[in-house]
């Protein structure tokens, strides 16, 4: 198979979909890698490099575009490259559908068989390709939450863990899955007061068991959301329903009640966000203030950490590449249940239940059209 890494376009993504030691294996596998030029600098990794692996390198993205029969990215195609979309294109990236009308119409449109990354599910309910993600995000959250309520970033002006004689600051993390699982794991260690709320009470007696620190678990509802969010400097947006729209479970009014100069950072943007107060920001212009709350709402928060996300990403898609290119589309899917989750646009139809839910459009499973 003829398979295309295009550079990102989207604002400061400096992450690539290959490694050379990923064109390296999928060219020993038997397939043809074309890298655009200037693909991997973002993440340190220069054209020699790729040539070395057995990539052939273009210059224009258009032409990487064009030849290939499988497109592997990061991110979801902007309007910028939906001219290069066609009907039979494999596009293999995250792709965020439900909260992206624009791109679903546009996939749907030229008939693109588009799988995303963040819907690949093994039968345990794991979600192999969006965990390297979700720890990085995680990690970075409370990181960037620490430097945010600095005063002259625009903060409260406390230090995340305090010092002797002065309380730390109060983290709230909303959602206790894998974000919000390495955000409490960084929050803790660095010395901070951190609430967990979940739904499922499982899920917070194993976080109670395996985290050590000042840490409190709550059962999410709206009274102990109220409250948590009330006391918090800090709020970390971790919720996923995977595939889905993020739930709006942080009202307005819940933010007004925070003082002045505290941290919203809802890693859910990506999905919709799950503060009704969010819209998406850029790396360049990551944040914006509601209520005198600062929020930081990037929803490509991985890219500003490209060789750590590269690596972390690609040493899980790799497997998924190598199937779909040795076996073909069709084939693989059949092949693969936890593959075939993570179609959801294929011939023109949504193929993805959360999706179709997302835009009240028609859902068509998968396995009617192959």
């Amino acid at each position: 198979m003829i398979i295309g890494v295009p550079k990102e376009i989207k604002d400061k993504e400096f992450r690539v979909s290959a490694t050379p030691g990923t064109v390296a294996s999928l060219v020993r596998a038997g397939h043809q890698v074309l890298v655009q030029k200037g693909a991997g600098e973002g993440s340190g990794f220069d054209d020699e490099e790729y040539v070395h692996s057995g990539g052939l390198l273009l210059g224009a993205a258009e032409e990487v575009w064009r030849q290939a029969e499988m497109i592997i990215k990061v991110k979801e195609p902007l309007p910028d490259e939906f001219p290069f979309l066609r009907e039979g294109l494999i596009l293999f990236t995250y792709l965020h559908l439900a909260a992206a009308k624009e791109v679903t119409d546009a996939l749907i449109r030229n008939r693109v068989t588009a799988i995303a990354y963040e819907t690949v599910e093994l039968p345990n309910g794991a979600l192999p390709l969006l965990v390297p993600m979700s720890e990085v995000a995680g990690k970075m959250s409370v990181q960037i939450a620490a430097h945010y309520l600095e005063k002259m970033n625009g903060g409260r002006g406390k230090l995340l863990g305090g010092v002797p004689g002065v309380p730390p600051s109060d983290v709230v993390i909303i959602g206790g899955g894998i974000v919000g699982t390495n955000a409490a794991i960084v929050a803790l260690g660095m010395g901070a007061s951190v609430v967990i709320l979940d739904i499922n009470t499982d899920r917070l007696r194993y976080l109670s068991e395996i985290l050590h620190g000042n840490l409190i678990t709550l059962v999410s509802n709206r009274h102990n959301l109220a409250e948590a969010v009330r006391r918090a400097d800090v709020v970390i947006g971790a919720v996923l329903i995977p595939g889905a729209k993020a739930p709006k479970l942080v009202t307005r009014e819940m933010v007004a009640s925070m003082k002045p100069g505290s941290v919203i950072v809802d890693v859910a943007v990506d999905q919709g966000g799950c503060v009704e107060t969010t819209h998406p920001t850029s790396h360049s212009e990551p944040t914006y203030f509601v209520d005198g709350v600062l929020h930081y709402c990037v929803p490509n928060m991985p890219g500003a950490v490209p060789r750590t996300s590269t690596y972390a990403l690609t040493n899980q898609t790799l497997p998924y590449m190598l199937e779909l290119a040795g076996k073909g589309f069709e084939v693989a899917v059949r092949a693969s249940p936890p593959l075939a989750k993570g179609v959801n646009v294929y011939q023109g139809q949504i193929t993805h239940k959360a999706v179709a839910a997302a835009f009240d459009l028609p859902y068509v499973p998968l396995e009617k059209l192959l």
